[in-house]
């Protein structure tokens, strides 16, 4: 049975829609992350499943039971939103045994079950600290062990790791990802960063403008976008028109190129994605077609190149570098490229 599912579910706001049509299942166990662009419903899906905002219509099931006139505190679901509202009058352990003392646990179980999360966090020793002498990173794993020492089901969060610098939230990535595998319950993730999406997820699902765009795997939705949108906002994309010559062949930039992909009508428009990293910079008496180096930048773990070739302008990711108005073969291999609908 799946644990959450959400069936043809819409909000507006006025002549808003915010919601069109969801339909989303999620089950037991899962790190599921819904990624999208500010202003595309993700917080508002997360919302509704916890309780905080009613649906215009439509279905919250939760094991196969509608809570759509559940309140909040009575679901079996706890919620860590990315300002981590943690009780500044009262120091660590307090802070993470307040639900326990709202449900009248006897003490002995409050502490066991705090310190049993208070390892899970890697805080032991921090009871008796006070929330303002803790980094980012350490509240909002008190946030995290505060929501978990309830044992919900599931686990809501809404960009819980925004308001942490670069390196940090890389870190804590890892770390939210081996505290789920620890505990065994569902997580429902909120976030714009497709990188964190990537690192962290099960399941993806992109949004957009209140709609579903594709729900996969990383690889797949990486791999194998379903459209421009999903292309161009998972990482970097190269996006050709090209012709879908018959199965497994596909001309763009003046050359037949075979390819993994069929099902398209002969000679049928078509878009091409191939990512920066699939192109292979060679001499040009190698490549499958040629083109002129226009920029090129050192990023660290590899050159970004642009590089002209028959009009169209791709951006590669290169370990060598090359000159520039140097001229260059690119080779492009079959996996690499992916054959998409044209989009109406």
């Amino acid at each position: 049975m799946h644990l959450i599912e959400l069936k043809n579910l819409r909000k507006d706001y006025g002549d808003n829609v915010i919601l069109n049509d969801i339909n989303l299942y999620v089950q037991e166990d899962e790190f599921l992350t819904l990624l999208g662009p500010s202003g595309c419903g993700k917080t508002t899906t997360l919302r509704i499943i916890g309780g905080f905002e009613k649906a215009s219509s439509g279905q919250v099931l939760f094991a196969g039971k509608d809570i759509a006139d559940v309140p909040p505190y009575k679901r079996n679901i706890n919620t860590v939103f990315q300002k981590y509202s943690l009780f500044r009058h009262l120091n660590v352990y307090e802070n993470i045994a307040f639900g326990l003392k709202l449900k009248k646990v006897d003490k002995e179980t409050i502490d066991q079950d705090v310190k049993e999360m208070l390892r899970l966090v890697n805080l032991q020793g921090f009871e008796e600290r006070s929330i303002d002498s803790l980094s980012g990173g350490q509240q909002q794993r008190v946030a995290i062990a505060r929501a978990l020492v309830n044992k919900p089901k599931l686990l809501l969060l809404d960009e819980p790791l925004g308001a942490l610098d670069l390196k940090l939230r890389k870190s804590m990535q890892i770390e939210l990802k081996n505290i789920q595998k620890r505990v065994g319950i569902t997580f429902i993730y909120v976030t714009h960063d497709q990188e964190e999406a990537l690192t962290m997820s099960d399941t993806i699902v992109v949004m957009n403008e209140g709609e579903i765009q594709q729900i996969g795997s990383p690889i797949d939705i990486y791999n194998e976008p379903k459209n421009s949108f999903v292309a161009q906002f998972i990482g970097e994309s190269n996006i050709l028109d090209a012709i879908a010559v018959e199965d497994k062949k596909v001309m763009f930039s003046n050359h037949v190129f075979d390819s993994l992909d069929k099902g398209f009508d002969k000679n049928q428009p078509v878009d091409v994605v191939i990512r920066p990293e699939d192109i292979e910079i060679v001499p040009v008496d190698q490549g499958m077609i040629s083109g002129v180096v226009k920029e090129i930048t050192f990023k660290g773990v590899h050159w970004e190149m642009i590089v002209n070739a028959e009009g169209f302008d791709y951006k590669i990711h290169s370990i060598n570098d090359a000159k520039i108005n140097s001229q260059v073969g690119l080779k492009i291999i079959p996996d690499a490229i992916h054959v998409m609908n044209k989009e109406d």
